[in-house]
Protein backbone atom coordinates (compact mmCIF):
# COMPACT_ATOMS: atom_id res chain seq x y z
CA UNK A 1 0.00 0.00 0.00
CA UNK A 2 1.04 3.69 -1.12
CA UNK A 3 1.52 6.15 1.78
CA UNK A 4 0.77 9.88 1.38
CA UNK A 5 4.28 10.75 2.34
CA UNK A 6 8.09 9.05 1.50
CA UNK A 7 8.28 6.52 3.65
CA UNK A 8 12.07 7.10 4.68
CA UNK A 9 10.38 9.24 7.58
CA UNK A 10 8.76 6.59 8.91
CA UNK A 11 12.58 5.39 8.99
CA UNK A 12 13.24 8.98 10.57
CA UNK A 13 10.26 8.97 13.16
CA UNK A 14 11.40 5.47 14.04
CA UNK A 15 15.11 6.60 14.73
CA UNK A 16 14.09 9.19 16.68
CA UNK A 17 12.06 7.43 19.34
CA UNK A 18 14.76 4.67 19.04
CA UNK A 19 17.67 7.65 19.94
CA UNK A 20 15.37 9.17 22.73
CA UNK A 21 14.65 6.02 24.91
CA UNK A 22 17.60 4.21 23.84
CA UNK A 23 20.49 6.28 24.24
CA UNK A 24 19.04 8.00 27.71
CA UNK A 25 18.53 4.60 28.71
CA UNK A 26 22.12 4.16 29.24
CA UNK A 27 22.81 7.65 30.36
CA UNK A 28 20.41 7.18 32.59
CA UNK A 29 23.15 5.34 35.26
CA UNK A 30 24.29 8.50 35.96
CA UNK A 31 20.96 8.69 37.81
CA UNK A 32 21.39 5.00 39.62
CA UNK A 33 24.72 6.06 40.90
CA UNK A 34 24.00 7.93 43.25
CA UNK A 35 21.37 5.38 45.09
CA UNK A 36 23.45 2.64 44.44
CA UNK A 37 26.28 3.92 46.55
CA UNK A 38 24.24 4.35 49.39
CA UNK A 39 23.04 0.95 49.29
CA UNK A 40 26.00 -1.00 49.01
CA UNK A 41 28.84 1.51 50.03
CA UNK A 42 30.91 0.07 47.40
CA UNK A 43 34.06 1.91 46.07
CA UNK A 44 32.79 4.80 43.29
CA UNK A 45 35.90 3.96 41.24
CA UNK A 46 34.45 -0.23 41.35
CA UNK A 47 30.46 1.19 40.64
CA UNK A 48 31.48 3.76 38.11
CA UNK A 49 33.99 0.92 36.31
CA UNK A 50 30.13 -0.75 35.29
CA UNK A 51 29.64 2.31 33.20
CA UNK A 52 33.38 2.28 31.61
CA UNK A 53 33.20 -1.34 31.14
CA UNK A 54 30.43 -0.97 29.05
CA UNK A 55 31.95 1.54 27.08
CA UNK A 56 34.99 -0.95 25.97
CA UNK A 57 31.97 -3.95 25.56
CA UNK A 58 30.62 -1.16 22.90
CA UNK A 59 33.58 -0.60 21.40
CA UNK A 60 34.23 -4.70 21.02
CA UNK A 61 30.74 -5.40 19.44
CA UNK A 62 30.81 -2.25 17.29
CA UNK A 63 32.71 -3.89 14.20
CA UNK A 64 30.46 -7.16 14.77
CA UNK A 65 27.14 -5.12 14.21
CA UNK A 66 28.58 -3.72 11.22
CA UNK A 67 29.14 -7.07 9.99
CA UNK A 68 25.12 -8.44 10.76
CA UNK A 69 23.90 -5.14 9.38
CA UNK A 70 25.53 -5.66 5.82
CA UNK A 71 24.06 -9.23 6.22
CA UNK A 72 20.35 -9.09 8.16
CA UNK A 73 19.23 -5.22 7.91
CA UNK A 74 18.48 -2.96 11.08
CA UNK A 75 15.33 -5.26 12.08
CA UNK A 76 17.67 -8.17 13.20
CA UNK A 77 19.82 -5.80 14.87
CA UNK A 78 17.71 -3.09 16.65
CA UNK A 79 15.54 -6.02 18.03
CA UNK A 80 18.94 -7.83 19.32
CA UNK A 81 19.73 -4.42 20.75
CA UNK A 82 16.34 -3.97 22.61
CA UNK A 83 16.31 -7.88 24.12
CA UNK A 84 19.72 -6.98 25.71
CA UNK A 85 19.24 -3.43 27.21
CA UNK A 86 15.81 -4.23 27.90
CA UNK A 87 17.09 -7.44 29.56
CA UNK A 88 19.91 -5.58 30.93
CA UNK A 89 18.06 -3.02 33.32
CA UNK A 90 15.12 -5.90 34.01
CA UNK A 91 18.44 -8.02 35.45
CA UNK A 92 19.92 -5.23 37.19
CA UNK A 93 17.41 -5.04 40.40
CA UNK A 94 18.55 -7.82 41.32
CA UNK A 95 22.14 -6.86 41.95
CA UNK A 96 23.75 -7.94 44.98
CA UNK A 97 27.78 -7.75 43.66
CA UNK A 98 29.26 -5.57 41.62
CA UNK A 99 29.34 -8.07 39.04
CA UNK A 100 26.12 -8.33 38.43
CA UNK A 101 26.43 -4.53 37.44
CA UNK A 102 28.99 -4.82 35.30
CA UNK A 103 27.55 -7.95 33.43
CA UNK A 104 23.94 -5.81 33.56
CA UNK A 105 24.40 -2.38 33.41
CA UNK A 106 27.73 -2.64 31.38
CA UNK A 107 27.76 -5.60 28.80
CA UNK A 108 24.29 -5.94 28.20
CA UNK A 109 23.02 -2.35 28.21
CA UNK A 110 26.31 -1.55 26.51
CA UNK A 111 26.23 -3.51 23.85
CA UNK A 112 22.62 -2.52 23.28
CA UNK A 113 23.49 0.84 23.23
CA UNK A 114 25.83 0.29 20.38
CA UNK A 115 22.74 -0.90 18.29
CA UNK A 116 20.61 1.19 19.51
CA UNK A 117 22.52 4.44 19.26
CA UNK A 118 24.41 6.47 16.93
CA UNK A 119 26.64 3.83 15.86
CA UNK A 120 23.94 1.24 14.42
CA UNK A 121 21.56 4.07 12.85
CA UNK A 122 24.61 5.65 11.09
CA UNK A 123 24.79 2.51 9.75
CA UNK A 124 21.26 2.29 7.40
CA UNK A 125 19.38 5.40 8.03
CA UNK A 126 22.14 7.72 5.47
CA UNK A 127 20.91 5.31 2.99
CA UNK A 128 17.15 6.78 2.75
CA UNK A 129 18.14 10.05 1.48
CA UNK A 130 20.77 11.64 -0.54
CA UNK A 131 19.75 15.50 -1.23
CA UNK A 132 18.39 16.07 2.50
CA UNK A 133 20.80 13.64 4.06
CA UNK A 134 22.12 15.77 6.46
CA UNK A 135 18.51 17.11 7.42
CA UNK A 136 16.76 13.78 7.91
CA UNK A 137 19.76 12.47 10.07
CA UNK A 138 20.17 15.81 12.15
CA UNK A 139 16.18 15.85 12.76
CA UNK A 140 16.47 11.90 13.63
CA UNK A 141 19.44 12.20 16.02
CA UNK A 142 17.49 15.21 18.00
CA UNK A 143 15.98 12.34 19.56
CA UNK A 144 18.41 11.95 22.11
CA UNK A 145 18.12 15.84 23.58
CA UNK A 146 13.97 15.22 23.60
CA UNK A 147 14.33 12.23 25.48
CA UNK A 148 17.05 13.77 27.62
CA UNK A 149 14.26 16.86 28.51
CA UNK A 150 11.79 14.38 29.28
CA UNK A 151 12.73 10.69 29.87
CA UNK A 152 15.43 11.23 32.66
CA UNK A 153 13.23 13.71 34.96
CA UNK A 154 11.14 11.02 34.62
CA UNK A 155 13.28 8.24 36.11
CA UNK A 156 14.82 11.18 38.87
CA UNK A 157 11.50 11.26 39.57
CA UNK A 158 10.96 8.00 40.28
CA UNK A 159 13.92 7.09 42.03
CA UNK A 160 12.92 9.92 44.53
CA UNK A 161 9.34 8.65 45.07
CA UNK A 162 10.20 4.77 44.78
CA UNK A 163 13.47 3.14 44.44
CA UNK A 164 16.02 3.09 41.76
CA UNK A 165 15.44 -0.80 41.32
CA UNK A 166 11.76 0.18 40.51
CA UNK A 167 12.66 3.28 38.39
CA UNK A 168 15.43 0.63 36.56
CA UNK A 169 12.89 -1.64 36.12
CA UNK A 170 9.99 0.62 34.75
CA UNK A 171 12.93 1.62 32.38
CA UNK A 172 13.49 -1.73 30.78
CA UNK A 173 9.95 -2.34 30.39
CA UNK A 174 9.60 1.22 28.51
CA UNK A 175 12.75 0.24 26.44
CA UNK A 176 10.65 -3.76 25.13
CA UNK A 177 7.30 -2.44 24.66
CA UNK A 178 8.19 0.62 23.11
CA UNK A 179 11.49 -0.02 20.83
CA UNK A 180 10.38 -4.17 19.89
CA UNK A 181 7.33 -3.14 17.82
CA UNK A 182 7.96 -0.04 16.30
CA UNK A 183 11.73 -1.45 15.39
CA UNK A 184 9.71 -3.72 12.78
CA UNK A 185 9.16 -1.19 10.22
CA UNK A 186 12.77 -0.67 9.79
CA UNK A 187 14.11 -1.35 6.18
CA UNK A 188 17.74 -1.08 5.14
CA UNK A 189 17.10 0.86 2.20
CA UNK A 190 14.41 1.72 -0.01
CA UNK A 191 14.86 -0.11 -2.68
CA UNK A 192 13.55 -2.97 -0.42
CA UNK A 193 9.91 -1.59 -1.10
CA UNK A 194 10.28 -0.32 -4.77
CA UNK A 195 11.46 3.61 -3.58
CA UNK A 196 14.45 5.53 -4.69
CA UNK A 197 16.17 8.09 -2.31
CA UNK A 198 14.21 10.96 -0.90
CA UNK A 199 11.45 9.55 -2.58
CA UNK A 200 12.17 10.30 -5.96
CA UNK A 201 9.81 8.67 -9.06
CA UNK A 202 12.10 6.45 -11.28
CA UNK A 203 13.25 8.45 -14.33
CA UNK A 204 11.72 7.93 -17.55
CA UNK A 205 13.26 6.49 -20.35
CA UNK A 206 12.72 9.65 -22.68
CA UNK A 207 14.39 12.10 -19.91
CA UNK A 208 17.73 13.82 -19.61
CA UNK A 209 19.73 11.44 -17.54
CA UNK A 210 19.63 12.92 -13.72
CA UNK A 211 23.67 14.84 -12.71
CA UNK A 212 25.30 12.42 -10.58
CA UNK A 213 27.09 13.11 -7.58
CA UNK A 214 30.10 11.00 -8.37
CA UNK A 215 32.92 13.04 -8.50
CA UNK A 216 35.50 10.30 -8.34
CA UNK A 217 33.80 7.48 -10.50
CA UNK A 218 37.21 4.87 -10.19
CA UNK A 219 36.97 5.46 -6.05
CA UNK A 220 33.26 4.60 -6.34
CA UNK A 221 33.43 1.72 -8.53
CA UNK A 222 35.44 -0.04 -6.48
CA UNK A 223 33.45 -3.21 -3.95
CA UNK A 224 35.06 -1.43 -1.03
CA UNK A 225 35.66 -4.46 1.32
CA UNK A 226 37.05 -3.88 4.95
CA UNK A 227 40.97 -5.20 4.19
CA UNK A 228 40.60 -3.06 0.93
CA UNK A 229 39.58 0.02 2.68
CA UNK A 230 41.87 -0.75 5.41
CA UNK A 231 45.17 -0.27 3.33
CA UNK A 232 44.10 3.40 2.54
CA UNK A 233 45.00 6.36 3.69
CA UNK A 234 41.81 7.58 3.71
CA UNK A 235 40.42 5.16 6.18
CA UNK A 236 42.94 5.89 8.90
CA UNK A 237 42.25 10.11 7.82
CA UNK A 238 38.78 8.85 8.60
CA UNK A 239 39.45 6.94 11.83
CA UNK A 240 41.82 9.70 13.27
CA UNK A 241 38.71 12.16 12.60
CA UNK A 242 36.03 10.00 14.56
CA UNK A 243 38.93 9.60 17.67
CA UNK A 244 39.78 12.88 18.43
CA UNK A 245 35.70 13.80 17.68
CA UNK A 246 34.92 11.26 20.34
CA UNK A 247 37.95 12.31 22.58
CA UNK A 248 36.42 16.29 22.96
CA UNK A 249 32.95 15.03 23.41
CA UNK A 250 33.03 12.98 25.78
CA UNK A 251 36.07 14.65 27.69
CA UNK A 252 34.11 18.14 28.14
CA UNK A 253 30.81 15.70 29.00
CA UNK A 254 32.26 14.05 31.56
CA UNK A 255 34.32 16.89 33.57
CA UNK A 256 32.44 20.28 32.56
CA UNK A 257 29.99 19.73 36.00
CA UNK A 258 32.94 18.77 38.00
CA UNK A 259 34.93 21.47 36.98
CA UNK A 260 32.38 24.60 37.40
CA UNK A 261 32.00 23.43 40.60
CA UNK A 262 35.65 23.88 41.35
CA UNK A 263 36.21 26.89 40.10
CA UNK A 264 33.05 28.49 41.90
CA UNK A 265 30.28 28.30 40.23
CA UNK A 266 26.89 27.09 42.46
CA UNK A 267 25.36 23.86 41.50
CA UNK A 268 22.43 25.23 40.12
CA UNK A 269 24.71 27.03 37.44
CA UNK A 270 26.57 23.98 36.82
CA UNK A 271 23.52 21.83 35.89
CA UNK A 272 21.77 23.95 34.08
CA UNK A 273 24.86 24.64 31.23
CA UNK A 274 24.83 20.73 31.52
CA UNK A 275 21.10 20.75 30.48
CA UNK A 276 21.37 23.74 28.19
CA UNK A 277 24.01 21.98 26.13
CA UNK A 278 21.47 19.17 25.20
CA UNK A 279 18.74 21.50 24.69
CA UNK A 280 20.85 23.55 22.21
CA UNK A 281 21.97 20.41 20.50
CA UNK A 282 18.36 19.27 19.06
CA UNK A 283 17.98 22.78 17.03
CA UNK A 284 21.90 22.65 16.41
CA UNK A 285 21.92 18.80 15.05
CA UNK A 286 19.30 19.73 13.05
CA UNK A 287 20.30 23.10 11.57
CA UNK A 288 23.92 21.97 10.09
CA UNK A 289 22.38 18.76 9.02
CA UNK A 290 20.92 20.80 6.92
CA UNK A 291 23.32 22.90 6.01
CA UNK A 292 25.76 20.02 5.41
CA UNK A 293 23.32 19.19 2.56
CA UNK A 294 24.22 22.21 0.97
CA UNK A 295 27.90 23.00 1.79
CA UNK A 296 28.98 19.79 2.19
CA UNK A 297 29.66 17.51 5.70
CA UNK A 298 33.50 18.57 5.60
CA UNK A 299 32.12 22.00 6.45
CA UNK A 300 29.93 20.79 8.92
CA UNK A 301 32.08 18.51 10.82
CA UNK A 302 34.43 21.41 10.91
CA UNK A 303 32.29 23.70 12.04
CA UNK A 304 31.27 20.63 15.14
CA UNK A 305 34.93 21.24 16.01
CA UNK A 306 35.28 24.74 15.79
CA UNK A 307 32.51 24.60 18.45
CA UNK A 308 34.43 22.13 20.78
CA UNK A 309 37.43 24.32 20.47
CA UNK A 310 36.42 27.54 21.19
CA UNK A 311 34.01 25.86 24.49
CA UNK A 312 37.55 25.09 25.72
CA UNK A 313 38.92 27.56 25.04
CA UNK A 314 36.12 29.16 27.56
CA UNK A 315 36.92 26.84 29.97
CA UNK A 316 40.24 27.87 30.47
CA UNK A 317 39.50 31.10 30.42
CA UNK A 318 36.88 30.39 33.39
CA UNK A 319 39.24 29.52 35.42
CA UNK A 320 41.26 33.01 35.24
CA UNK A 321 38.21 35.20 34.87
CA UNK A 322 34.88 33.65 36.13
CA UNK A 323 31.84 35.01 34.43
CA UNK A 324 28.48 34.08 33.32
CA UNK A 325 29.75 35.43 29.37
CA UNK A 326 31.98 32.53 29.17
CA UNK A 327 29.60 29.93 30.17
CA UNK A 328 26.94 30.81 27.74
CA UNK A 329 30.00 30.84 25.15
CA UNK A 330 30.88 27.49 26.37
CA UNK A 331 27.12 26.26 26.22
CA UNK A 332 26.06 27.69 22.89
CA UNK A 333 29.59 26.56 20.69
CA UNK A 334 29.46 22.96 22.44
CA UNK A 335 25.26 22.38 22.23
CA UNK A 336 24.32 24.41 18.79
CA UNK A 337 28.09 23.36 16.63
CA UNK A 338 30.08 21.41 18.63
CA UNK A 339 27.20 18.33 18.91
CA UNK A 340 25.91 18.75 14.90
CA UNK A 341 28.78 16.51 14.20
CA UNK A 342 26.82 13.43 15.00
CA UNK A 343 24.37 14.86 11.90
CA UNK A 344 27.45 13.61 9.61
CA UNK A 345 29.08 11.42 11.17
CA UNK A 346 27.45 8.62 8.97
CA UNK A 347 27.44 10.55 6.00
CA UNK A 348 30.62 11.26 5.71
CA UNK A 349 32.13 7.42 6.01
CA UNK A 350 29.14 6.15 3.42
CA UNK A 351 30.14 8.94 0.97
CA UNK A 352 33.75 7.30 0.83
CA UNK A 353 33.04 3.82 1.26
CA UNK A 354 29.02 3.60 -0.12
CA UNK A 355 28.70 -0.48 -0.58
CA UNK A 356 27.75 -3.64 0.68
CA UNK A 357 30.44 -4.10 2.83
CA UNK A 358 30.02 -0.52 4.60
CA UNK A 359 28.76 -1.78 8.03
CA UNK A 360 31.70 -3.84 8.18
CA UNK A 361 34.12 -0.47 7.24
CA UNK A 362 31.72 1.99 9.81
CA UNK A 363 32.12 -0.61 12.60
CA UNK A 364 35.70 -0.66 12.63
CA UNK A 365 35.89 3.16 12.20
CA UNK A 366 33.36 3.66 15.08
CA UNK A 367 35.80 1.27 17.16
CA UNK A 368 38.12 3.68 16.79
CA UNK A 369 36.42 6.51 17.52
CA UNK A 370 34.83 4.76 20.59
CA UNK A 371 38.55 4.37 21.72
CA UNK A 372 38.81 7.77 21.68
CA UNK A 373 35.51 8.45 23.45
CA UNK A 374 36.96 6.43 25.96
CA UNK A 375 40.50 7.99 26.09
CA UNK A 376 38.65 11.78 26.27
CA UNK A 377 37.84 11.50 29.93
CA UNK A 378 40.44 9.03 30.97
CA UNK A 379 43.34 10.95 30.19
CA UNK A 380 41.77 14.54 31.27
CA UNK A 381 41.24 13.02 34.63
CA UNK A 382 44.87 11.65 35.17
CA UNK A 383 46.27 15.19 33.82
CA UNK A 384 44.31 16.51 36.68
CA UNK A 385 45.04 13.89 39.24
CA UNK A 386 49.34 15.06 38.31
CA UNK A 387 49.16 18.63 37.92
CA UNK A 388 46.22 19.66 39.89
CA UNK A 389 44.43 21.77 37.05
CA UNK A 390 42.07 20.75 34.26
CA UNK A 391 44.17 22.86 31.89
CA UNK A 392 46.47 20.52 30.60
CA UNK A 393 43.53 18.10 29.80
CA UNK A 394 41.32 20.99 28.23
CA UNK A 395 43.90 22.56 26.26
CA UNK A 396 44.98 19.05 24.71
CA UNK A 397 41.07 18.33 24.09
CA UNK A 398 41.17 21.77 22.05
CA UNK A 399 43.70 21.00 19.70
CA UNK A 400 42.52 17.53 19.75
CA UNK A 401 39.31 19.33 17.88
CA UNK A 402 41.61 21.13 15.12
CA UNK A 403 43.19 17.57 14.52
CA UNK A 404 39.68 16.16 14.12
CA UNK A 405 38.68 18.76 11.81
CA UNK A 406 41.67 18.43 9.62
CA UNK A 407 41.68 14.79 9.32
CA UNK A 408 38.34 14.89 7.78
CA UNK A 409 38.97 17.20 5.50
CA UNK A 410 41.76 15.47 4.45
CA UNK A 411 39.65 12.52 4.12
CA UNK A 412 37.64 14.76 1.87
CA UNK A 413 33.96 12.85 1.23
CA UNK A 414 33.56 15.75 -1.58
CA UNK A 415 36.46 14.73 -3.76
CA UNK A 416 34.18 11.16 -3.99
CA UNK A 417 30.45 12.40 -3.93
CA UNK A 418 29.34 15.73 -3.69
CA UNK A 419 26.46 16.92 -1.99
CA UNK A 420 22.83 17.86 -3.51
CA UNK A 421 24.10 21.89 -2.73
CA UNK A 422 27.13 21.58 -4.80
CA UNK A 423 26.29 19.72 -7.64
CA UNK A 424 26.35 23.07 -9.80
CA UNK A 425 30.05 22.73 -9.94
CA UNK A 426 29.21 19.08 -11.60
CA UNK A 427 26.87 21.10 -14.02
CA UNK A 428 29.50 23.65 -14.56
CA UNK A 429 32.18 21.12 -15.58
CA UNK A 430 29.95 19.25 -17.47
CA UNK A 431 28.83 22.32 -19.72
CA UNK A 432 32.69 23.52 -19.74
CA UNK A 433 33.28 20.14 -21.51
CA UNK A 434 30.70 20.48 -23.85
Amino acid sequence: MRLPFYYGWVIVAVTFVTMAIGVNARTAFSLFYPPILAEFGWDRGVTAGAFSFGFVASGIVSPLIGRLMDRTGPRAVMEIGVALMGGGLLLAPLTTQPWHLYVTIGVMVGAGSVCLGYSGQSLFLPNWFIRRRGLAIGIAFAGVGIGSMTLLPWVQHMIAQTSWRAACTAMGIVVLVVLAPINLLLRKKPEQLGLRPDGDAAPLASAARPVSNVVDVGWAGIDWTLPRALRTSRFWWLALGYFFGLYVWYAVQVHQTKYLLEIGFSSSVAVWALGAVSLLGIPGQIALGHLSDRLGREAVWGLGCLGFAICFAALIALKVAPSLLLIYVMVATQGALGYGITSVMGAVALEIFQGAHFGSIFGTVMLIGLCGGAAGPWVTGVLYDLTGSYTPGFAIALVGSFVSAAAIWIAAPRKVRLVAGQLHRLRTAAGAAA
